[in-house]
């Protein structure tokens, strides 16, 4: 019985490898053990050759973008004042405040049916 346990325990499974291109292609390969570091040059190397074509990050572009998307954010929880005459001098700033304050309203709740959408498909999932 000792025998079987240990033949058991020595011996080598092949490695099952399976890869689609995101389409309809799929393909699955086996590497027996004696193969694999043979395998893993092969596949280092493909996979180098094939990073040649990615484009380098733009990071000042990104936090750019951030920063922009953080200036809208903060604007969008900063209170508007409305004041002024409603009549008079100062009435056209009075009436853009008002504007101002129904957009912020206005993107506050999208803002929230966004959230809430999103909090929808991450507790579905």
């Amino acid at each position: 019985m000792d025998d079987a346990g240990t033949s058991e325990e020595s011996r080598e499974y092949p490695c099952l490898l399976r890869l689609t291109d995101g389409g309809k292609n799929k393909f699955s390969t086996k590497v027996e053990p004696g193969q694999l570091e043979k395998f893993h040059a092969a596949y280092g190397s493909l996979l180098k050759a094939s990073m040649t074509t990615l484009r380098k990050r733009d990071k000042k572009r990104e936090k750019i973008r951030s920063e922009e998307a953080a200036a809208r954010k903060k604007k969008m929880t900063e209170l508007v004042v409305v004041d002024g005459p409603k009549r008079g001098k100062g009435r056209r700033k009075r009436s853009r405040q008002i504007k101002a304050v129904i957009k912020q309203q206005e993107s506050q709740q999208k803002f929230k049916e966004r959230e809430e959408q999103r909090q929808k498909t991450q507790s579905s999932q």
